[in-house]
């Protein structure tokens, strides 16, 4: 299947967009928790044992935090497909700038493009497991796994916004073509 590179550039930009808008809301909501409870979800992230997790659940020992804290983890559910479409669009989007004939640098770059929605599985990996552990206990076996599952996730996520800059790049890069195309049609 081809797309057109307008549609391409659009796409990425609306992914992006609306990637950064969840982020920023979900962030918004995390620093309210944070700044009630003392930790936010966003926290959980950096957890591998039992005790951590029992902790955080502890600080939000009232229901009411811990509602807030189960609405933040699911909400997160909403960015992870955001996040991976944008960044899946900007590998696109850099192989076509930087590599648009075969070779293996495009190559390389095709196959970069699936690391940000393997951390996106992951990312969902890391919540239903916190999830679980804020519903039913908090076991060292689970903070392994969901350790394991955000540590993909900070990998894949910094992957995602390499290629998001190369995007960026891509696009300048055309751009200053185009109107250099111009200057020198006149």
């Amino acid at each position: 299947m081809r797309i057109a590179k307008a549609t391409l550039w659009s796409r990425w930009a609306w992914s992006s967009g609306l990637a950064a808008g969840v982020f920023a809301i979900l962030a918004l909501l995390d620093y309210r928790l944070k700044a009630l409870t003392g930790v936010g979800t966003a926290d959980l992230a950096f957890f591998s044992s039992a005790i951590q997790f029992q902790a955080a659940f502890h600080a939000w020992g009232p229901e009411r935090y811990a509602v807030r804290a189960g609405f933040d983890l699911g909400f997160d559910y909403l960015l992870m497909p955001l996040y991976a479409t944008a960044f899946f669009y900007s590998g696109v989007l850099t192989a076509e700038g930087f590599a648009p004939r075969p070779g293996s640098l495009r190559r390389m770059l095709m196959a970069l493009v699936w690391v940000p929605v393997i951390g996106a599985l992951a990312d969902a990996a890391e919540n239903a497991l916190q999830l679980t552990m804020l519903l039913t206990g908090a076991t060292d076996a689970l903070a392994q796994l969901a350790a394991s599952a955000s540590r993909i996730k900070n990998v894949a996520l910094l992957v995602g916004l390499a290629l998001f800059l190369g995007a960026v790049m891509a696009r300048f890069n055309e751009r200053r073509a185009a109107k250099q195309s111009g200057i020198s049609a006149l």
